[in-house]
């Protein structure tokens, strides 16, 4: 995660001079998630050794179903459709076989209808864990450590699911009912195509706000970039080294290439919007990323393909569209006109999987002011509630830009996300979950569960 821009919260002054839920409540839902956090931490722990790696999400969804219909929620599983892709625009590109992959949501209705409704949202796929030796404990053992908890997906984001059902079961167990209906939503595909979340919408559930539970170091998301993933092939001229002078190796070709996608990348920055102000405190919101590069067929000959994959950012208020036209088209004149390129095949360009537009959270929104009365609720410092631009894709850009749907991203403190040693602060995890359930009984109302006659 890149060095976030903090601001003071511009919703701050609207929400600390009143509540809508009254001292006494506050105390019993804050006193419920107290009561259940270690039962929290090892739910989380179980979560996290669940390896849920791309295509093996299956085990931990079981365990997130299981863990709603012992709750009494009716839950709903389902598969991304593949057929959307391609023809929904809140849907990625993607060739990657899901067919064992669900997506799961449980909902509760309200005894008696009359608050507004609310989805929790986090995603159970975890990005690989690289080379096991060089973490300080096996990735998928969920080891506690004094005040954190280790593990590939502890952080990003099995801490805020846990916070998510937590948080409702506290206020179940405080003696509350919403008023509002409730989704929770555990999504696959969050680090790849965000089509999880497409596929959500895709499905009919909708809700007056989403609240994301990303590790966000308990700030609110103002703004996140969008995001185009990409695969570049490139091909040479193979020679065996006795004729070397005849070949042009694709690998020089893809070093070249990557090298103008750098200059790309600065040109991308520099159309930072006067506009978008958020933006002004990150060095680079657009953020070129080469993740992997294979390329060669054989150590003694001067190598015919090379193909590499990567992710580049955009500022918010263009299409995704749009963007990738503006990217092959600058790629095709590299090749034109550069010495080093000229005479190449053109590049092949796949999409293979983000592509979507960025989002901004118009700020003095109601959810965002009460999600800060929330947040400096749950320490008795009455902290208040920063903004940050997080500089990378969020499922909160498929349900606002697609669902239309005022999208929270808040979570707990985690370090060392996507490498190695990752890890969730617990302090930080507790004191997230009392104010995403201070949140929910204030945007949705709470009342006393009716005694069973």
């Amino acid at each position: 995660m890149n060095e976030p821009s903090s601001v003071r919260h511009p919703a701050v002054d609207i929400a600390l001079d009143k509540s809508p839920l009254v001292p006494a409540d506050i105390e019993r839902i804050i006193k419920a998630v107290e009561d259940r956090f270690d039962e929290q931490v090892e739910f989380l722990a179980q979560l996290v050794r669940a390896p849920s790696l791309r295509g093996n999400e299956a085990g931990v969804q079981k365990i997130v179903s299981d863990a709603l219909k012992k709750r009494g929620y009716d839950v709903h599983s389902f598969a991304i459709d593949p057929d959307r892709i391609g023809k929904d625009p809140a849907f990625s590109p993607t060739r990657f076989d899901l067919k064992d992959s669900t997506i799961v949501v449980g909902s509760k209705r309200p005894p008696r209808e009359g608050g507004r409704s609310l989805a929790l949202n986090a995603h159970v796929d975890v990005v690989p864990v690289g080379t096991s030796a060089r973490w300080t404990y096996e990735p998928f053992s969920a080891t506690r450590d004094g005040d954190w908890l280790y593990g590939r997906g502890a952080g990003d984001m099995k801490a805020g699911l846990a916070a998510n059902l937590f948080a409702l079961d506290a206020l179940s167990a405080a003696g509350f009912d919403l008023k509002g209906p409730v989704q929770f939503q555990s999504v696959i595909e969050e680090e790849t195509t965000g089509n999880g979340a497409a596929m959500v919408l895709a499905e009919g559930f909708h809700a007056d706000a989403v609240l994301i539970s990303e590790p966000t170091d308990e700030k609110l998301v103002s703004a996140n970039t969008g995001v185009l993933k990409f695969a570049i092939t490139v091909r040479g001229v193979p020679a065996h080294p006795f004729e070397v002078a005849a070949g042009r190796s694709a690998i020089d070709i893809a070093i070249r290439t990557i090298e103008h996608l750098r200059q790309l990348e600065q040109e991308w920055i520099a159309e930072r919007p006067i506009s978008q102000p958020d933006f002004s405190g990150i060095d680079n919101p657009i953020a070129l990323t080469i993740g992997t590069i294979s390329g060669g067929e054989w150590l003694a000959s001067v190598p015919s393909e090379c193909r590499f994959e990567g992710r580049i950012g955009f500022y918010p208020g263009e299409t995704a569209e749009a963007r990738a036209v503006r990217f092959e088209s600058f790629l095709r004149k590299v090749f034109s006109n550069d010495p080093q390129l000229k005479g190449c095949p053109e590049p092949e360009i796949e999409w293979v999987g983000v592509k979507q537009g960025g989002y901004v959270l118009t700020p003095g929104s109601e959810a965002e002011a009460l999600l800060a009365k929330a947040h400096s609720l749950a320490e008795s410092s009455e902290r208040e509630l920063q903004r940050f631009v997080m500089p990378c894709y969020l499922d909160a850009a498929v349900f606002a830009l697609h669902g239309n749907m005022t999208s929270l991203v808040y979570g707990p403190v985690a370090e060392h996300i996507h490498a190695v040693d990752e890890r969730v602060n617990l302090s930080s995890l507790l004191r997230v979950t009392k104010a995403i359930a201070l949140f929910a009984a204030s945007w949705c109302g709470i009342e006393a569960v009716a005694e069973q006659v």
